[in-house]
């Protein structure tokens, strides 16, 4: 029997013994440690290069182009996740990111800026999130529904770690490269390598296995995409949990999103080093390795706080914990906690994230779920591009602005509020 059959809920210890769970799980590894690096090492070329200089609103536009080609290929991707082989999907996915990678590389080494490499970032971005879809839609196909919960904590706690990991390659190599241009691109070009990687992993899965079991679509591929979104928020609205879920997880992002920007202008033109800690790009470095800390606590805090206080109260929670940090350790605006919020913040926005992730997941029909993430993803980025753009308009340079992060703590404050109005819709019988 595999655990596919099992109606028991399995550990992590016990799920990684599967043959096609633990193929999944490198699939992921690969793709995510490639995201870690090429966004790390793009992100050093467009702020941290001395060849080329970043105001609030070229950040914010930097922000745009890695952030909404999930929206851009959201409808795109729903309708497809549910349509295509996923396998397939995977497989070939990977293929096109590695040479979007290539060519990212390739203009970071010729000087080109604006357009031209924000267009083969989106590319490359939208491609990740294509792939990172697929990967969620394809969970309870090599788990049983018993323990999805517990096997998305664990597979996307782990992928976000590994993130931090190839960004923190990517600091790395820059190191040996250089901070030039040329440097630039070598460490960008490394990415390329996750993304082949996972192809190479994701190829070795039997056609189908994945899924879709059931198709939906309409013959004709495009009326299907055409239809994604609204596909997507039909079945979304008809689970309460989801509806819910995405209002308090929206929230976190508009709030992260402010958080972001904030940051990396302290970062840049505000702190200075203070002992152990580090301004400029080695400062974001330590933040980053702090926010993989918390995502990795979260990971292993989700599934036993839903299962002994609700998904109710572990989201709460989370809203509670994420807006006490961005007043209490954000709004100094002093370096060591700054550091400590990124841990916090981050660590309560990955457990609303695996809260949502297991309530689409159980809550949604296999058939529709690729249009439910893609939803997911598309009103995801679109929240914080938003709040980055917003914020770019009133932030200055330095990145000092009390005013911002109050508003981002108002932000947590509202999403508990909206969660708890939507939860009333949700059948009595429904558990949390």
């Amino acid at each position: 029997m595999t655990i596919s059959a099992t109606t028991e809920r399995i550990g992590p210890k016990l799920l990684v013994r599967d043959r096609e769970f633990r193929r999944l799980l490198y699939t992921r590894f690969a793709a995510q440690w490639g995201d870690g690096v090429y966004r790390a090492g793009l992100a050093g070329a467009v702020l941290f290069n001395p060849e080329r200089a970043a105001d609030p609103l070229a950040i914010a536009e930097g922000f745009a182009v890695l952030l909404l080609p999930y929206s851009v290929v959201g409808p795109f991707a729903g309708a497809l996740l549910d349509r295509w082989d996923r396998r397939r999907v995977l497989v070939f996915a990977n293929l096109l990111r590695v040479v979007a990678i290539l060519a990212s590389a390739a203009a970071v080494a010729t000087g080109l800026g604006g357009p031209g490499l924000f267009s083969l970032a989106l590319l490359a971005e939208g491609l990740s999130r294509f792939i990172g879809s697929g990967l969620s839609a394809s969970l309870p196909h090599v788990v049983p529904a018993s323990s999805v919960v517990s096997a998305n904590a664990f597979a996307t706690t782990l992928g976000s770690a590994l993130a931090v990991v190839g960004g923190g390659c990517a600091i790395l190599l820059r190191a040996v490269f250089g901070a030039d241009n040329l440097g630039s691109a070598e460490t960008t070009a490394f990415a390329a390598l996750g993304a082949l990687v996972s192809a190479l992993i994701a190829r070795r899965f039997t056609r189908g296995v994945l899924g879709p079991t059931v198709v939906d679509e309409p013959p004709n591929p495009f009326l299907a995409v055409a239809r994604g979104l609204a596909d997507g928020a039909r079945h979304a609205w008809r689970a309460p949990s989801v509806t819910a879920g995405f209002i308090a997880l929206f929230a976190h992002r508009a709030a992260y999103g402010i958080s972001l920007l904030v940051t990396v202008l302290l970062m840049r033109n505000y702190f200075t080093d203070n002992g152990i800690f580090r301004a400029g790009l080695p400062g974001l470095g330590q933040m980053a390795a702090l926010a993989g800390a918390g995502i990795l606590v979260a990971g292993l805090l989700t599934a036993r706080l839903i299962r002994g206080f609700g998904r109710l109260r572990a989201i709460l929670g989370a809203l509670l914990v994420a807006a006490i940090a961005q007043s209490a350790l954000g709004l100094p605006m002093v370096l060591p906690l700054a550091l400590l919020a990124s841990f916090l913040i981050t660590g309560a926005g990955q457990m609303l994230k695996l809260c949502v992730d297991s309530s689409i997941q159980l809550d949604v029909a296999d058939e529709a779920r690729g249009r439910v993430f893609a939803l997911y993803d598309t009103l995801f980025n679109i929240t914080q591009v938003a709040a980055v753009a917003i914020g770019a308009v009133f932030i200055p340079d330095n990145g000092y602005s009390p005013g911002l992060m109050i508003a981002a703590t108002i932000c947590y404050f509202l999403g508990g509020v909206g969660y708890l109005v939507a939860r009333r819709r949700a059948v009595p019988d429904r558990p949390n």
